[in-house]
């Protein structure tokens, strides 16, 4: 009876539907098809998988994207849940691409154990402070783009504009063209881009305003999280808030200090040859967890007397900056996991006046 077989399943997710496949527990193809991303489609995705067997596990694709939903929802109906990488280059030349391939693949992943990684939750106070975060980043990478924009607007502009700003301050700079009054004819060249440089600076001062609201929101929420990470020295409110995301409502999930650090690009790799004998950064992994691990290491190499005798002294030893920063940031990282995990954030309340 196919309700006596035991089946894994493997999804392909993308935008507007899922390729699943479900194979037996000996790796043999048994169907494949695919289902809408609705609501109704994740239910009847879930009934297709049951009516071949019992389900020991679901791997999909994308847990943190397209296939975050579904993961969800598959938590929600007591189904475990693996997150799968993408195959390979080799493997996509050898077996083609192909969504029900794909598919298969994720399905195979995880019967062979390749794929064993359990996915972020993203249900709890963690997914908040991504999402003002995307908002804030979105907002700071504007807002440079818009004085960038000015700056380059004043260089080419003509001289009874260009004399009066230049070598001004970006705030003053802002605040002068906010409330200027370049006139209505725009078909003069001069007239034009005094109007163009009011309306950027008003942009600059609303997407000021944008990041001081996010900045708002984002503080009470990662000290909520993780009182005790914002009191570590060199630690923010952003650099807290990125490495939360990393860790993600489910920090358990990190078997140890050394997974977090290989997740934040922390962990050494061997670059040995011959007789050299060393190792080197590791470039991949979460960059933006890494960024954050090497702002703290920078803050500390300047205001804390311990990590500034340590720099002296690994330097006096001949070690170069690089590897000095690598050791850093691999200690930073196991500091911060142990206040990672000694709150298990997936449980904490969002904040509501957030």
């Amino acid at each position: 009876m196919a309700d006596q077989i035991a089946v894994v399943g493997g999804v392909d997710t993308h935008t507007d539907f899922h390729q699943a496949a479900v194979i037996d527990s000996i790796g043999r193809h048994l169907a494949t098809a695919a289902f809408p991303t609705t609501p109704d489609g994740y239910r009847r995705l879930l009934e297709w998988l049951r009516t071949h067997g019992e389900v020991l596990a679901v791997g999909v694709e994308g847990t943190g994207a397209y296939g975050s939903e579904l993961a969800r929802f598959l938590r929600v109906n007591e189904v475990t849940v693996v997150d799968v990488d993408r195959p390979d280059r080799k493997a996509r030349r050898a077996n083609g691409k192909s969504d029900p391939v794909d598919a298969y693949a994720a399905a195979t992943a995880v019967l062979s154990g390749r794929a064993n990684g359990r996915p972020k939750t993203r249900g709890g106070i963690v997914e908040a402070i991504h999402s003002l975060r995307v908002l804030r980043r979105s907002a700071i990478k504007s807002r440079t783009q818009t004085i960038n924009q000015i700056r380059t607007l004043i260089v080419s502009a003509p001289a009874e504009v260009r004399e009066r700003l230049r070598g001004l301050p970006t705030y003053k700079l802002i605040a002068q063209l906010a409330r200027s009054r370049p006139g209505a004819d725009l078909a003069d060249p001069t007239c034009a881009v005094r109007t163009a440089l009011r309306r950027l600076a008003r942009r600059y001062q609303h997407l000021t305003e944008e990041i001081a609201e996010a900045d708002a929101g984002l503080e009470p929420l990662v000290a909520q999280a993780a009182p005790g990470l914002v009191e570590l020295v060199g630690v923010g409110t952003e650099t807290a808030a990125q490495l939360l995301i990393t860790a993600g409502d489910n920090p358990d999930r990190l078997k140890s200090e050394a997974s977090f650090a290989h997740l934040c690009a922390a962990v050494p790799i061997s670059a040995s040859s011959g007789r050299t004998n060393r190792h080197r950064l590791n470039r991949g992994a979460d960059r933006q967890a890494n960024h954050a691990l090497h702002t703290i290491a920078l803050v500390r190499m300047r205001h804390d007397p311990r990590t500034r005798l340590y720099v002296a002294r690994r330097t006096a030893e001949g070690m170069s900056k690089k590897d000095i920063f690598r050791c850093l940031k691999r200690f930073i990282a196991r500091e911060v996991y142990k206040y990672l995990t000694s709150t298990n954030v997936s449980q904490q309340p969002l904040l509501q006046a957030a």
